[in-house]
C-alpha cells in the first residue's frame, strides 16, 4: 500500500529533501529522502531536527 502524503515545509539540503506531513493516524511525521539516482535513502522521524540532521549527515553510497 502506498502512502499518499501532502508534504508541507519542504526543505532541500544537498540532494536530500526534508518534508513534514501527517501519517495515517494523524500524527505529524518528518521525512528525509535522498533524490540522487540509485540512492534509495528515506526515513521518517518524529522531530524536524532529527530529519534535518539526517539530511545534513547523509552520504550517498552510490557514486
Amino acid at each position: 500500500m502506498t502512502a499518499n502524503r501532502r508534504f508541507r515545509r519542504v526543505l532541500r539540503i544537498g540532494p536530500v529533501q526534508v518534508g513534514t506531513a501527517y501519517d495515517g493516524r494523524g500524527r505529524e511525521k518528518h521525512t528525509a529522502a535522498c533524490t540522487a539516482p540509485r540512492c534509495g535513502f528515506s526515513a521518517d522521524y518524529d522531530s524536524r531536527a532529527a530529519a534535518e540532521l539526517a539530511a545534513r549527515t547523509h552520504r550517498c553510497p552510490v557514486r
